[in-house]
């Protein structure tokens, strides 16, 4: 396997720092995805997974943390060395929040901490958590600091900074959005959606969401959304391989807004990325803001 093709993401960092909504991010954008894999397995996952006759996936992304054996923690650059050796190029992102920040999450989840014992307090098991994840931090190739992002922040921080990257050019984020919670920060195209009908005030399928069979074929049968739907994909087509061809940017964010962000902007989004998937764009992913 290619090493420029293949990639290895290790995803570490303190419990409650946002590690699961990365590796979720992952898993959205194509990544063979694994959790709370003890370090000296990773060169056998990565064999074993990429051994098939068609090679595999070339997209792996592994949660390694605390909760292994403290002492398999200290072979974990071992373990990316023979990971190299395989053709694949190892990053290891660690992800992090200031010691107040995890507290105020822990309460607010209710959640235990992995290193809680009885006799053991939150605030002395961060500490020992932090201690332990010590040398991982320093051989991180990115740390992430989320004190300041919410769930939908660090989403789009990891499409854009980890996820989408690619030789194959300028990749696509496609994203659904409520406009009463604004429009997302750092969009390159707007279009909206409110005009269309919609499906919230029809009883049975107010419940439900744009990713919905009975909602998509309801949006499906409506002449405005398919003109819509038509026009916006003729502009996309024209204007985004001329937006690649002359800038060096490695992503686009494509938002789609409606009043309420579940129904016609999600079917939009999603209907969009498979057009871009299907006219060849190889990077694509979609994120639903109200959802997600």
């Amino acid at each position: 396997m290619n090493a420029r093709t293949a990639t290895l993401v290790l995803v570490s960092g303190m419990s409650g720092s946002g590690k699961s909504v990365a590796l979720n991010t992952f898993e959205d954008l194509g990544f063979y995805c694994v959790d709370n894999l003890p370090a000296t397995l990773l060169p056998g996952l990565v064999a074993d997974v990429t051994g098939g006759d068609d090679g595999g996936p070339a997209k792996i992304a592994v949660g390694i943390d605390v909760r292994n054996r403290h002492d398999e923690l200290h072979r974990v650059p071992e373990a990316l060395a023979a990971v190299g050796a395989l053709g694949f190029d190892p990053r290891l992102v660690f992800f992090d929040a200031g010691d107040a920040v995890l507290l105020k999450r822990y309460a607010d989840t209710r959640r235990r901490h992995p290193l809680s014992r009885l006799t053991q307090s939150l605030p002395e098991a961060i500490a020992l958590e932090r201690e332990v994840l010590r040398p991982l931090r320093q051989l991180a190739d990115a740390v992430v600091d989320t004190s300041d992002m919410n769930v939908h922040q660090l989403r789009r921080h990891v499409t854009t900074e980890f996820g989408l990257g690619s030789e194959a050019g300028m990749s696509l984020l496609f994203e659904s959005f409520a406009y009463r919670r604004g429009v997302p920060a750092g969009a390159d195209f707007v279009f909206d959606a409110r005009a269309l009908p919609n499906p919230h005030w029809i009883p049975s399928l107010r419940p439900l969401s744009g990713r919905d069979a009975a909602v998509s074929d309801y949006l499906l049968d409506q002449p405005d959304v398919e003109e819509f739907f038509l026009q916006v994909r003729g502009f996309l087509d024209t204007w985004l391989p001329r937006l690649q061809a002359d800038s060096t940017r490695s992503y686009a964010t494509i938002a789609f807004g409606c009043s309420g962000g579940r129904h016609r902007s999600v079917f939009l989004a999603e209907r969009m990325a498979s057009h871009a998937r299907a006219s060849g764009w190889q990077e694509v992913a979609v994120h639903h803001r109200e959802l997600d």
